[in-house]
């Protein structure tokens, strides 16, 4: 069998040798491949298809243990957090259905690595970013989408099909549990692959010694071999974008709008801007309330949605559901023991919502889509009756 067949990729360039291998992350023979190829290589250096994050969670099962999740809701990466357990939870279920360990080869390339004593290189990007950078390129619509989509992904009891598997060998798992988002927007490929494969490329082509090997999921060996060829800022593709003066700005435009609407409505018909008030507030209220509920909040929390979101609606520097999640935070605190359960619970939708991680995490995002939906909804009503009345 040729090395193209055996899934390895050889690159002599600059004067250094570059030995790609292809894996499945879902495939106990890829790791056994990666390990006699370190072990007959003997390379000065190996590159593994993870980040520091990733890496931490293999070297450190406990990790969880030492997450804040008030910081975590602060911080606003509430959504982030999701997808990475969505990411958990899939390759669980494929471990349990299978009898198989996702990423195994990357803990034997690291293992292998240690051995023969080479430079361990982490060449992905970190997750967080790649989420950041998809979460920005979509709009409301597109947020709504992904979010029930991870989330069905979690909760989806479905069993895959040996095919199905095979198809899955070819994909790393981000890539897989997005598959069907990006047929919706295709221009994610480039932050979910295009990118991944440059910044894997420069990170390898800058391991030390003149022998690498790089351990990657298949789906990512043509990307990175044609990327090889060309020069990338790593620093450009790992800083999330801001939001520009006018994105800024956008934010207070509909608070503006929406007072200057209901003061207008006033000046015209008093009766007509009380109904535009109750609006404002039954629909944001209630709708960020109805978010807390499906949550599963806690009494104190699903009261807080109601009561802030009317307000946080008008200010775009915080959200309803991130006082909700900070309530539901305190009164529900996690234990030690939820955390140390986390990888396990989100494998089912009972111990999702059973666990206090994960309940706090979905009263602050689903509360903050209620309330951005009651905003819409209130917000449309309120324009309905100014121009009812200016006619």
């Amino acid at each position: 069998m040729s090395e193209q067949e055996n899934h390895i990729t050889r690159i002599e360039q600059d004067g250094k040798e570059y030995i790609l291998i292809g894996t499945a992350h879902v495939s106990k023979e890829s790791a056994e491949q990666v390990k006699q190829v370190i072990e007959a290589e003997l390379p000065d250096a190996v590159c593994i298809e993870l980040d520091q994050q990733r890496y931490q969670s293999i070297r450190d099962g406990n990790k969880w243990k030492d997450m804040d999740i008030f910081k975590v809701i602060k911080e606003k990466k509430a959504t982030l957090l999701i997808m990475n357990l969505a990411i958990s939870s899939f390759q669980k279920r494929m471990a349990k259905q299978f009898g198989i360990e996702a990423g195994q080869e990357m803990i034997q390339g690291i293992e292998s690595a240690e051995a023969v004593g080479a430079k361990l290189v982490l060449a992905d990007r970190n997750i967080q970013v790649t989420f950041a950078r998809i979460w920005g390129g979509v709009g409301f619509k597109g947020k709504m989408m992904l979010l029930t989509q991870i989330i069905a992904g979690i909760f989806s009891n479905e069993t895959i099909t040996e095919e199905e598997l095979e198809q899955l060998k070819e994909k790393d798992s981000i890539d897989a549990i997005l598959s069907e988002f990006t047929e919706y927007f295709p221009s994610l490929k480039k932050p979910l692959v295009d990118e991944r494969d440059q910044y894997l490329a420069e990170k390898i082509k800058r391991a030390p010694g003149k022998k690498i090997v790089a351990v990657l999921g298949a789906a990512h060996i043509p990307g990175v071999t044609k990327e090889m060829n060309h020069d990338h800022d790593l620093k450009a593709l790992t800083t999330v974008p801001k939001k520009t003066n006018w994105k800024k700005g956008l934010g207070w435009i509909i608070p503006i709008l929406v007072i200057s609407l209901i003061l207008s409505t006033f000046f015209l018909n008093p009766d007509a801007g009380w109904q535009q008030m109750q609006s404002w507030l039954i629909w944001n209220g209630s709708l960020a309330g109805l978010g807390a509920l499906i949550a599963f909040g806690h009494p104190l929390a699903i009261l807080t949605a109601i009561i802030s979101s009317p307000i946080t609606s008008l200010n775009p520097f915080i959200a309803a559901g991130i006082l909700a999640g900070l309530v539901q935070a305190y009164f529900n605190k996690p234990q030690v023991s939820d955390f140390e359960k986390l990888n396990e619970d989100v494998y089912s939708i009972k111990g999702f919502w059973k666990n206090k991680v994960t309940r706090v995490l979905l009263v602050v995002i689903i509360t903050n889509l209620g309330s951005t939906l009651g905003t819409i909804v209130a917000g449309t009503d309120i324009a309905r009756l100014f121009i009812e009345n200016i006619m």
